[in-house]
């Protein structure tokens, strides 16, 4: 630790940094325009960074500068069972490369303190209207996933400095704001003496922005970039476009977080925040709860920026002491912050390059769909976009015992985004509540679940007396987990899904998660919307998106009566009076206190090398240090596996949902000798490359354009075309013949490519596959970083210049020429099938000297792999 800036904190028995000395040094009067971020990024440096370089990485944050790399210490790393476990499992193979090399396995451990959430591998088999539905599906989890939770638990005791919180206790995004996330951290130096200084993190999870809520810079990174962190490596940055986002005014009576959020991720999608950090600040700010915060916060990637960062205040304190905190850590917390110039009265002369400004009080009740969270849905556009039309034809076909057109075949309360929000869940309580009083009822095509973030959230909803209520309309708890967000919606009845195939009807899913991405939600949900909780519970009972929510009548009363939405909205004043009569802070400890009282000490070490299962399809040694993954990337002969358009999501490139027997994937698992009952989802099985990597672009929503019928139509499908032979085939199919082959692959694409979630597979499929650059108009960060951390290279079309510009059909074959550098540009070389060639300029997306360290050593894991042995032949000389 640097000590020319420590002093003891006033009024503690703890040291503290004065970054603000330390940036006035530099410049007087500098640190009060610094935005929130830089303050954070600033005090890391005074505290951690090598003081030979301090200077200069200081007067990037304070002159705005974006020509140095300077690093970032995050103070731990939190991970959920999916891309968690596929971290864990790298390492354990890394354990068996090092030990194969003569190394010590035992001292390959996460340095930085990690903590292990099992959140991703529950699937609503059993419904919210079934009896015991969360000790049932419990069971099938515990049971399909005996492999995975096997090795979890092996590194457990394996590992230094791995927590594991086991399944059915919440979302790791849920339980890292409400307790894991103490704001100001207090940890001793090597002397014994102990620092505060502000908590951040990494999470391999797209969400874990959430926690920027309470004022933490928490980014959510791909697995394999937490893996660096983990293993002590600091993450290199520039400093990020910092923008301020000054909310006005207030919300309309009726209106919650979810139509917030949803207003508000559609305005920075527009207004172009990708990979940005966003300060929200303002008198809109200042009067929202941390549970608005918290959902916007948890939005971030689906705006596409990096954080979303709102100022400690009272706010701020308030919410501590409601979820259970330590007096003392509130306290600390308010001192510290008030301090060090990180409150949110320190900040009024922040000043930010760009400033956008939204109207809270602009705001109306709002779906978001189809297909894209940004797909911003007024329901009092519902008839005008074509949503909501034809609802007589549909009740005519409910009439005559079909389901009908637009039929609602799942709706589910689900995700961290809103169930963290008690003002969210207890207005469904009472939607429901309303609803059972005037008679109606759930439609009974419509699979309906309650899958909380936390446990705290049944605990309040008893005290409140609406759980009965919400169970009354098939909205039982089903489990604390990500569930219908991730995919993981479960079975539908056979009767209802035979129905669906048979008459192929447009049926969708409601649900109050983030994500609605085609083919994400369930693989016979011909789309998804998103919705606040209470409206949600509206949609079960309407039974059809063809249903004006506004206006049409939901059913009857006892008394012949119509129903509408209005007549069982509950009041603002109703909400926020259950809310601060039910939600208490000792149902956070008695949550929370249980779950984290974990006795280390009694833990036996066990072997350090894992024992393989070698019939497992969940958890397998992964071969990135075998075969293709070992050779070098020579950029040269690459024909291209797909040309894809804009907006590529991480669920085009390696879905998450449930295996269909006829896929690549279940068709291996058949042979495999799993039944079709337990093939689970594709994320459940990431830590075995042989099944997840059939799983590369197997979208069955994927448009590859490479691939068209005979009008020149591009065909829809998990479809490739086979070069030089010119036939169609399966995607996975093309990618085991160019395996066999030997054959170097690109992929060509458009714009925003690797979108959505920060799965590692998503890059882990296709440099398996044999892919070695990635051309395309823009990335997504996370996705970028992944690519990196997997060996392949990104490169980015100059503005202007597209597939479709370039005149790419896919019969041509690529190389890429030149030295890689931070920024470069490279020359890449197409070579038509006529002969012909052509040279253009291509930007290299290395974006850092750490990047291009990463890619030349083949990726993050043997980056690590050579540094670890040659730090060990210096200790052993």
């Amino acid at each position: 630790m640097n000590t020319d800036y420590r002093k003891p904190l006033p009024g503690t028995v703890l040291d503290y940094f004065d970054v603000r000395e330390a940036v006035e040094a530099i410049r007087p009067g500098a640190y009060a325009t610094l935005p929130y971020t830089s303050r954070v990024l600033a005090e890391q440096l005074v505290r951690r960074c090598d003081p030979t370089l301090l200077t200069d990485a200081l007067e990037q944050l304070i002159e705005r500068r974006r020509d140095l790399d300077f690093p970032w210490y995050p103070a731990r790393v939190v991970c959920h069972d999916i891309l968690g476990q596929t971290a864990l499992v790298d390492l354990a193979g890394l354990r068996d490369a090092i030990a194969e090399k003569g190394g010590d396995p035992a001292k390959v451990n996460p340095v930085v303190p990690t903590q292990l959430i099992v959140d991703h591998s529950l699937a609503v088999e059993h419904a919210g209207f079934e009896k015991d539905a969360f000790e049932k599906n419990r069971a099938i989890e515990d049971r399909r996933n005996d492999d995975r939770f096997h090795f979890i638990d092996w590194t457990k005791t394996a590992f230094e400095n791995v927590d594991v919180i086991p399944p059915g206790n919440g979302i790791m995004h849920q339980i890292n704001l409400e307790k894991m996330s103490p704001v100001v951290q207090v940890r001793p130096d090597e002397h014994g003496r102990r620092v505060a200084f502000p908590d951040t993190c990494v999470g391999t999870d797209s969400h874990t922005p959430m926690v920027d809520a309470l004022g933490v810079i928490s980014v959510g990174v791909g697995g394999l970039e937490a893996e660096s962190v983990m293993l002590g490596r600091a993450s290199m940055m520039r400093l990020p476009d910092i923008v301020g986002v000054e909310l006005t005014g207030k919300l309309q009576p009726g209106i919650t977080g979810t139509d917030l959020v949803l207003a508000i991720t559609e305005f920075l999608r527009r207004e172009r925040v990708v990979g940005a950090y966003l300060e929200f600040y303002g008198e809109g700010a200042e009067a929202l709860t941390v549970g608005d915060r918290a959902t916007i916060s948890n939005m971030t990637p689906e705006y596409g920026a990096t954080a979303a960062m709102f100022y400690i205040d009272d706010q701020t304190l308030d919410y501590l002491r409601l979820t259970g905190r330590d007096d003392d850590q509130v306290a600390l917390v308010e001192r510290y912050a008030k301090q060090v110039g990180l409150w949110a009265d320190s900040l009024k002369g922040a000043e930010y390059e760009r400033v956008l400004r939204f109207d809270l009080s602009s705001v109306e009740r709002t779906l978001a769909g189809p297909s894209n969270p940004h797909a911003h849905l007024p329901t009092s556009e519902l008839a005008r976009r074509g949503i909501a039309v034809d609802l007589d034809k549909a009740r005519a076909e409910e009439r005559q015992g079909r389901m009908p057109d637009g039929a609602v075949i799942i709706a589910a309360i689900t995700s961290c985004t809103n169930t963290s929000n008690p003002r969210n869940m207890v207005a469904a309580g009472l939607i429901a509540r309303n609803a059972n009083r005037l008679g109606l009822t759930r439609k009974p095509w419509v699979k309906s679940s309650l899958a909380p973030g936390s446990k705290t959230v049944k605990m309040y909803l008893e005290e409140a007396e609406l759980l009965p209520e919400l169970e009354d309309l098939g909205f039982g708890v089903v489990a604390y987990a990500c569930t219908t967000c991730n995919g993981m919606s479960g079975a539908l009845e056979p009767r209802i899904q035979q129905e669906i195939v048979d008459r192929d009807l447009y049926s969708v899913a409601v649900l109050s998660g983030n994500r609605n991405f085609d083919g994400r939600i369930h693989p016979h949900a011909k789309q998804a919307f998103l919705a606040s909780p209470p409206l949600v519970v509206a949609y079960a009972i309407a039974g059809t998106i063809r249903f004006d929510i506004e206006k049409d009548v939901l059913g009857h009363d006892p008394d012949g009566k119509p129903v509408t939405l209005m007549d069982i909205w509950p009041a603002d004043e109703e909400i926020d009076a259950i809310v601060r009569q039910a939600v208490k802070p000792e149902q956070f400890r008695d949550t929370y206190i249980p779950m984290f009282d974990l006795d280390k000490s009694a833990r036996a070490r066990v072997d350090p090398l894992y024992a393989w299962r070698p019939r497992s399809t969940y958890i397998r040694r992964p071969p990135y240090w075998e075969g293709n993954m070992a050779a070098e990337r020579g950029l040269k002969g690459m024909r291209p596996l797909a040309i894809l358009p804009d907006n590529i999501t991480t669920d085009h490139l390696s879905p998450s949902n449930a295996i269909l027997p006829d896929s690549a994937a279940g068709e291996y698992l058949a042979k495999m000798g799993l039944p079709e009952e337990d093939f689970n989802s594709y994320a459940t099985h990431r830590g075995d490359h042989l099944t997840a990597q059939r799983a590369t672009l197997a979208n069955p929503k994927l448009f590859n354009e490479m691939v068209r019928d005979e009008t020149g139509e591009v065909i829809q499908g998990s479809l490739a075309r086979l070069e030089p032979e010119g036939r169609v085939v399966r995607m996975w199919e093309a990618i085991e013949t160019y395996m066999e082959r030997k054959q170097p692959l690109i992929i060509i694409a458009g714009a925003d490519y690797g979108q959505g979630s920060s799965r590692d597979w998503a890059a882990k499929g296709v440099a398996l596959a044999g892919v070695e650059a990635i051309v395309a108009e823009g990335f997504e960060r996370i996705h970028r970083t992944n690519l990196i951390g997997m060996g392949v290279m990104p490169l980015q079309f100059e503005a202007g210049t597209t597939r479709r510009t370039l005149g790419l059909d896919g019969t041509e074959t690529y190389d890429v020429e030149g030295k890689p550098a931070p920024g470069a540009t490279l020359d890449l070389v197409i070579h038509r099938r006529d002969g012909g060639s052509e040279r253009l300029p291509v930007t290299c997306r290395l974006d850092t000297a750490e990047e291009v360290s990463i890619y030349s050593a083949g990726g993050v894991l043997q980056r690590f792999a050579q540094d670890f042995l040659e730090a060990a032949e210096v200790a052993g000389a």
